[in-house]
């Protein structure tokens, strides 16, 4: 077995995320050391697992069975490891095997067998080959129709949950109540599933829900990696769950349990090895526990326990898969110990979800059985709350944590009501109730969430309530230390005691209160670890104290890259693709690269990546901190999207220096006056604007501008707020709106240009040349996000004179603000002219697509030119090539039933894919030109 092929997840939908760029991309490099010829099958541009780094040949192709044949009948292939792609590899690999390819070809399938698979995805299969063991498998049946649904249902009893074979998190999975909800759900659910079936199962809504992440390998040896613990009761998906590591609440008895059941149910597959992830339900009364379900593949939760643990679960199991023991492979962490071993942890790991409900107006928001959140933030602390503290802190939601803002709830019935029916701020409620008087049985009652996560929340509460009678002259250290081992923010004590951040940041110096930096091992410090993966907390002096660093590498400049935060609509994973060659090519350079990022999910906190890794929040008050013990060169932030971006203006403020293009040329490029003016200058047209503070100002502009027009907040991302207005009425709607959500935020509202062509350009420049990446053409018309448009590469239907007037366009704005960098910019073709409608200083969502385009390295290029190796004339920019690339938007509005696909200014597209053809005659571009404008709405 020399060759073998991987097959990836496909692009990014809500139920399958980055996670499995992460796992791909470590179980690829894991097996190129291991002297495998990797070859990978994906069709998503944006992620570093289709990259030259990652493997040695890489087919961005469909995942469909016709690209496996393609690379099957002309490549050698030997093995295929469907285990790091999530469901859609699986689902591929038994597409495969039902056509005949693996034999046909003579492919092993290796890491799970298709046996293994095909019983943990046949719901049926599993539920027979669990009673067959002897697990506890809930009572349940199998339905292919309204009528045997409702037959099995009976015989259970309600309420019942329909689960759809071989469908990705939880996609149309429901809890029935009665037969009238069935008859509503059963069709939908069936139709959701490829092979038609659906598994009607007993409920255990409010039961406690366990994880544990194992692994075994081919003679049989069984570890679990990670125990956890979900915050939310069964009844919410696990993907749209607070998870905990480890779990807090189990018993011994029962993770004994647990153990036993997960080993012999994996000592069953014949042919596994690798990672698994089985779901457990645990009675909170009684104790009793059922098996809800085994995925024999890497899963979300891998990812998240890799982080958690340190243990690095795909890199192993891609190696078990090919024939490796545990006890043969080295834990990688300590470079000394056994990979056969189970790490312990001595802190805690939260994960919260983020969610984009406001990306789909007229979405239910209630949490329930299918997974709806887009994306997750993971904090690591020495407690339960400082953990979740961090986590909150990570997820920008404009807040500064939990509590402590001046933004808590305090209508009793909306409290109730909120505790009840949980939707994605449901930890909110808890503190604001508990906060508010509201007993903590009632919150249990009413959420089910275990009473020991509650208590921990009250004893948060109690301290605010500590805090906020004291001043800033009455605070003392015992107190303002206890808070910051409790997590709160400088920001949060500020708010309680009436003073400003600054002041508390001043204090907690005084006193000594500071950070310190502890180590993930996997062994609680038990063996030297060689890994360099940090996360921050609060000791007393007297206590083990944090890690000690070195002064610089002789001769080795830092450098700090802010990662893009936790994954949402507007900002993917295209921006940890950028962070991740930016750390790389920073190494390359000489430079000690430091990366920050909270995000599990990604390729850039694997601790292999960097120098140093710090799994902090992208929160001013930890990136601050950081900077002060590390005392960089410089901060990158125009890999990382808007997040790192948004932190430019206080970095600057606070004398510390960026790498690349200044803030007060950002700063233009972000406030649309200032832009605007520039444009003025230079002779540029662009769409007649204005700006406005209040609903009259706005009326008036409007009625100048001449209605449609485009509304907007400043300073946002992916289009968040953006509007097409067309009356006074609309108008006032949206200004109320912004202004509510947004609080002393500007409107800027622009004339629209209805009909136009939209269009963008990326480009590397020193400050004294341009060096352009690609000019990409908007199939869909103006109006419509460009990240929900499809881009073209090269333009299609724009004459050869507006290409360079485009180009003209950049290269004058790029030497008037001085970039140094990144630059993307936004256009409009509109009746014969030309206007620039914004200029992004930093790398764009369609960066990865460049590259892969091209396959040219342009974030190493861009890092060269920044830290003043190399110039743009050193480079050779891609010209005119064969065909044209194609990125195609995918949208995740299957799991929004009740919202119609319509698109508009506001981005609402979850991934991408890319797709090369010959000539604009092929039928793909046919038929996406033909419906350019089908969904076009405001």
């Amino acid at each position: 077995m020399r060759r073998i092929l991987i097959i990836g997840s496909g692009p990014i939908v809500i139920g399958q995320a980055a996670e499995f760029d992460y796992s791909g991309s470590q179980a690829a490099r894991a097996l190129r050391k291991e002297g495998y010829e990797v070859h990978l099958l994906n069709s998503n541009p944006a992620t570093i697992m289709t990259d030259p780094v990652t493997a040695d040949h890489v087919y961005l192709l469909p995942l469909t069975p016709d690209s496996v044949e393609k690379i099957l009948s002309t490549q050698h292939i030997d093995a295929v490891l469907p285990t790091m792609g999530g469901q859609t590899a699986l689902n591929l690999a038994m597409q495969c095997a039902r056509k005949g390819l693996w034999e046909k070809y003579g492919v092993e399938v290796i890491g799970a067998s298709l046996k293994a698979i095909e019983v943990a995805e046949d719901r049926e299969l599993f539920r027979q080959w669990g009673e067959k063991l002897g697990l506890p498998i809930l009572p349940a049946g199998i339905a292919r129709s309204y009528l045997e649904a409702k037959e099995i249902a009976n015989r259970i009893g309600y309420p019942v949950v329909l689960r759809p074979s071989y469908t990705l998190g939880g996609a149309g999975a429901q809890l029935v109540h009665s037969k009238a909800e069935l008859e509503r759900a059963v069709g939908r659910a069936i139709a959701l599933s490829p092979v038609h079936e659906v598994l009607v199962e007993k409920s255990v809504a409010g039961w406690k829900e366990f994880e544990l992440e194992v692994m075994r390998d081919k003679d049989g040896n069984f570890i679990v990696v990670c125990t956890i613990e979900n915050l939310d009761p069964m009844g919410i998906h696990t993907g749209d769950s607070i998870t905990i590591a480890p779990a807090m609440t189990l018993s011994d008895s029962v993770m004994q349990r647990m153990r036993e059941y997960a080993k012999k149910l994996l000592l069953s597959f014949s042919d596994f090895a690798g990672g698994c992830n089985v779901q457990f339900a645990v009675s909170p009364h009684t104790e009793e526990i059922y098996l809800i379900e085994v995925n024999p593949r890497v899963s979300r939760s891998s990812a998240l326990a890799s982080k958690a643990t340190g243990y690095p679960i795909a890199r192993i199991a891609a190696l078990l898969a090919v024939g490796k023991r545990l006890d043969e492979n080295t834990n990688p962490v300590t470079g000394t110990t056994s990979a056969f071993f189970e790490p312990t942890i001595d802190y805690v790991v939260v994960k919260v979800p983020r969610w984009n409900f406001d990306k789909f107006p007229g979405a239910n928001r209630q949490l329930g059985m299918q997974m709806r959140s887009v994306g997750e933030a993971m904090g690591i602390g020495r407690s339960f709350i400082e953990a979740l503290q961090k986590a909150i802190q990570s997820l920008e939601l404009r807040r500064n944590g939990l509590g402590a803002d001046g933004r808590e709830i305090q209508d009793l019935t909306q409290l109730l009501h909120g505790l009840e029916h949980p939707s994605w701020n449901r930890i909110f409620y808890v503190h604001d109730a508990l906060l508010a008087g509201v007993p903590l049985r009632t919150i249990h009652k009413l959420t089910a969430i275990d009473e020991w996560f509650l208590h921990e929340i009250q004893k948060l509460v109690e301290l605010e309530q500590t805090l906020s009678q004291h001043t800033l002259e009455t605070l003392t250290p015992e107190l303002l230390f206890k808070a910051k081992q409790y997590g709160l923010g400088d920001r949060q004590i500020a708010h309680l005691v009436g003073t400003l951040e600054s002041q508390i940041y001043n204090l907690r110096k005084k006193w000594g209160i500071h950070r310190v930096y502890k180590r993930v091992d996997t062994c609680a410090a038990e063996f030297e670890a060689q890994t360099p993966y940090y996360y921050s907390t609060f000791e007393k002096d007297g206590e083990e104290e944090g890690v000690r660093f070195s002064s610089p590498q002789e001769g080795k400049p830092r450098l700090l890259i802010l990662g893009s935060g936790p994954n949402r609509i507007g900002q993917g994973v295209e921006f940890d693709y950028c962070c991740v060659h930016g750390v790389l090519a920073a190494r390359r350079l000489g430079y000690e690269a430091l990366m920050l990022n909270c995000n599990p999910e990604t390729v850039s906190t694997d601790p292999d990546i960097s120098d140093r890794l710090y799994f902090e929040p992208v929160f001013w008050e930890h990136v601050y901190e950081v900077i002060e013990r590390e005392k960089p060169e410089a901060i990158v932030v125009q890999l990382g999207g808007q997040t790192p971006l948004k932190l430019a203006e206080k970095l600057h403020r606070y004398q510390v220096p960026l790498l690349g293009t200044a803030y007060e040329s950002i700063d233009i490029s972000e406030d649309r006056g200032k832009f605007s003016s520039l444009l003025e200058r230079l002779g540029i047209p662009y769409p007649p604007f204005g700006v406005a503070h209040t609903p009259d100002e706005a009326i008036t502009l409007a009625e100048r501008l001449g209605y449609p027009v485009l509304v907007r907040p400043s300073y946002v991302l992916g289009g968040q707020r953006m509007r097409i207005v067309v009356d006074e009425e609309e108008l006032i709607e949206q200004i109320v709106t912004i202004l509510r959500e947004m609080p002393g935020n500007r409107i800027l509202i622009d004339r629209f240009l209805a009909g136009a062509v939209e269009a963008e350009l990326d480009a590397l420049c020193d400050g004294e040349e341009l060096g352009v990446l690609g000019l990409m053409e908007h199939i869909e018309p103006a109006g419509v996000h460009s990240g929900d448009s499809t881009a073209v590469l090269p333009p299609f239907s724009l004459p050869p004179s507006v290409q360079a007037q485009m180009i003209d366009y950049a290269r004058q704005i790029a030497f008037a603000l001085q970039v140094r960098g990144f630059l993307n910019i936004q256009y409009a073709y509109h009746q014969g002219k030309l206007y620039v409608l914004e200029a992004n200083l930093r790398a764009s969502r369609t960066v990865p697509f460049l590259c892969k385009a091209h396959n040219l390295p342009f974030v190493q290029w861009a890092m060269e030119i920044l830290v003043g190796r190399k110039k743009v004339r050193d480079f050779h920019f891609p010209e005119a090539a064969h065909g044209y690339a194609l990125k195609v938007p995918v949208f995740s509005f299957d799991r929004f039933p009740e919202v119609a696909k319509t698109l508009g200014p506001e981005m609402r597209s979850t991934g991408e894919e890319i797709r090369f053809i010959e000539d604009l005659s092929d039928p793909f571009f046919q038929e996406l030109y033909a419906q350019r404008s089908i969904y076009l709405s405001r």
